[in-house]
């Protein structure tokens, strides 16, 4: 039984991942009815939060149905880090995460996220700051390292249980890689294995089907998966992965009822938590792999992806699960 700090998380759990305009409450909370065990918010900046940039302090909400559910922070400066650890308390999460893996050259740039995988002694310092700063517990996301030659991740690891993280997450690449090539979780299994360790190790990477979560479970014994791009318009993946655990069987794929509901109910709660303009812009990324599979989809995925108005993605919606009504999916 996975542990962060007393928070009792499952045998094996699956997390959902931390992503920029993905997971938010509305995605959230439908990975949640599908298995997610704990959720993520999506990244936020230390520095929009003390400076209460709305785009940032909205990304605080977080609701009695998602826990345990984290919150995750990035920055590189240590007194707007321990700020926004306490605006982030205010929010009631169950977890505080830190962001030292995001790749993306804006976060970087800044010294934030993967960029202090350069400063180790400073990631390390910052975790040992922030634990002490409040009596919630601290988990970190990671990649392996800044590039091939500078991998130090067992070395890492044990510096920040060492400063009280209670969890970590780990990447299997490079922020030199990105997302290309192959996750390597050999790096992982090796953190996990190491005698000194005894915090959760999370994997993370390419975890794209149940086959896949079992051998991260069962062949690299790591304590559990965090499920990133697979879940994007497709939260059942979390219930798939935990049927194949119990049964060695795929389950059947949802049914396109399934799907057009969840869309709908989707882009509503969006619509609900973000307004009109937002919900439908940041819900587009989700349709393909919703109705993944559909023949001849591309003029209906058009009109669900291009139009600004609510009404007409939901007209879209309608047309779907009329002209494809029995449709079984592989």
């Amino acid at each position: 039984m996975a542990k962060i700090g007393n928070i009792d998380v499952g045998d094996f759990p699956l997390l959902l991942a931390p992503m920029e305009d993905v997971s938010d409450p509305p995605f959230r909370a439908l990975c949640k009815e599908q298995g997610a065990d704990v959720v993520y918010t999506e990244f936020i900046s230390s520095e929009g939060l003390i400076r209460d940039a709305a785009k940032s302090t909205m990304k605080l909400d977080i609701y009695e149905k998602e826990r345990p559910v984290g919150i995750q922070i990035f920055g590189a400066n240590l007194e707007s880090m321990l700020q926004s650890v306490e605006i982030v308390e205010k929010s009631g999460p169950d977890i505080i995460d830190i962001n030292f893996g995001c790749p993306v050259k804006k976060v970087v740039s800044k010294g934030a996220g993967a960029g202090i995988l350069k400063d180790v002694d400073l990631m390390v310092s910052l975790t040992k700051a922030m634990v002490e700063h409040t009596n919630l517990p601290v988990t970190v996301k990671t990649r392996l390292g800044w590039d091939h030659d500078s991998i130090k991740i067992l070395e890492v690891a044990e510096k920040l249980q060492d400063v009280g993280c209670q969890a970590i997450s780990i990447h299997g690449r490079t922020r030199a890689q990105m997302y290309k090539g192959e996750a390597d979780w050999a790096p992982i299994a090796e953190v996990k294995n190491n005698p000194r360790m005894h915090i959760p190790v999370f994997g993370n990477g390419d975890v794209d089907s149940p086959e896949k979560a079992m051998e991260m479970r069962d062949s690299y014994g790591l304590d559990g998966a965090m499920i990133g791009r697979a879940s994007i318009g497709y939260p059942w993946f979390f219930r798939e992965v935990k049927h194949y655990f119990k049964t060695g069987e795929h389950m059947a794929p949802p049914t396109l009822e399934e799907r057009v509901d969840a869309a709908r109910r989707h882009l509503q709660m969006a619509i609900d938590w973000k307004g009109e303009r937002l919900g439908v812009f940041e819900t587009r990324r989700h349709y393909t792999n919703y109705f993944k599979g559909i023949p001849h989809f591309k003029e209906y995925r058009m009109k669900m992806v291009t139009s600004d108005d609510s009404i007409d993605v939901f007209k879209a919606f309608d047309e779907v699960e009329k002209e494809f009504a029995g449709y079984e999916f592989a």
